[in-house]
């Protein structure tokens, strides 16, 4: 790990003001699951830490009107356990008890997790977002069975993020800070899909802090599921967040965002909109149908063909979830 300078401000104009203008100068530190990783393997080498930890603004989820704030530097164990949470938004709370290692529970923030970088293992080894060499991808040309089967390219990574694609399917947005002011972008947006090696894959410049994610409420019922090879430590293959908005006793709106499978979450709620209109207690031949259509764009590699089986069972598990069918439990992908 190369040298650097370490600074622990109290206030969000401190930390601010200890930020620089490329990604070179400063890197923000939370839990530091990942930071520490990176800057070990040499990924990354900032000439200064920033830590947020002790910001007390920076935590915390409290409710404004129908709005849900939760700060960015709220852990993992503290959003899991929370009530409102627990009781209002499942497609949340599942995502969050999905982490099972205690250690990243504990430290690991809300807002780590959605500015965590890749995890492919190119990108791990210094050749960069696009994991190319001498202009060649080596995901397409080596080993790819964890990477994207979404996506026309050139980035052919998947989003780590836990919470993204369930942030997505609540019409979430996040706010950014810099010393200048602040904006609010909405989570959909806030991940991108780099189409060179130089750019980011959120939508956060080297001068910002993302300070917290803001939840808009309402009548709904939601639901993530995921399949992952082991319960132990490790990101799952495949997610499906849903969450349908309820008018009555039918469907009035539905969002189904798929995670794992692309360079950021992946909305297919286009082919579920068959379901607007009819009784939430969806049938297992309707969730089926959708979870098809879900994947009908999929394009897969040549090793990573089985994600789009368990893309589709995923859609489907989440949906049945979310209309009360079935337990949510985490698995495998038979239908």
């Amino acid at each position: 790990m190369r040298p650097f300078e370490y600074a622990s401000p109290k206030t969000m104009k401190e930390a601010l003001a200890l930020l620089g203008t490329s990604w070179d100068d400063s890197a923000v530190l939370a839990g530091g699951t990942d930071l520490i990783s990176l800057m070990k393997d040499g990924v990354m080498a900032p000439k200064r830490v920033v830590n947020i930890k002790d910001i007390a603004e920076l935590r915390g989820i409290s409710s404004a009107g129908s709005v849900l704030r939760i700060g960015a530097a709220t852990t993992v164990d503290e959003l899991a356990e929370n009530a409102t949470v627990r009781r209002s938004l499942p497609v949340l709370h599942q995502a969050a008890r999905g982490i099972t290692s205690s250690q990243i529970r504990n430290m690991g923030t809300v807002g780590g997790d959605l500015c965590q970088r890749p995890r492919c293992w190119y990108f791990r080894a210094g050749f960069g977002l696009l994991a190319q060499k001498d202009g060649q991808s080596l995901v397409e040309h080596g080993e790819n069975k964890y990477h994207a089967i979404f996506g026309s390219g050139p980035a052919r990574f998947v989003s780590a993020s836990s919470f993204g694609p369930a942030l997505v399917a609540l019409n979430a947005k996040v706010k950014l800070v810099s010393a200048s002011g602040s904006r609010e972008v909405e989570a959909g947006k806030f991940f991108l899909s780099p189409t060179s090696g130089e750019a980011r894959e959120v939508d956060l410049k080297p001068n910002e802090i993302l300070t917290e994610i803001l939840i808009p409420g309402g009548n709904m019922r939601s639901a993530t599921y995921e399949v992952r090879q082991k319960e132990a430590l490790d990101w799952p293959l495949a997610t499906a967040s849903v969450v349908l908005g309820v008018k009555g006793t039918a469907i009035s709106s539905v969002k189904v965002v798929l995670g794992h499978v692309a360079p950021a979450p992946w909305d297919v709620s286009q082919a579920a909109q068959s379901l607007v209109g009819k009784p939430v207690s969806i049938s297992e031949d309707a969730a089926e149908g959708v979870g098809s259509s879900a994947v009908s764009g999929a394009r897969p590699l040549s090793g990573n063909r089985y994600k789009v089986q368990l893309a589709k069972v995923a859609v489907k598990r989440a949906l049945l979830a979310a209309s009360g069918q079935t337990p949510v439990m985490r698995g495998g992908a038979k239908a």
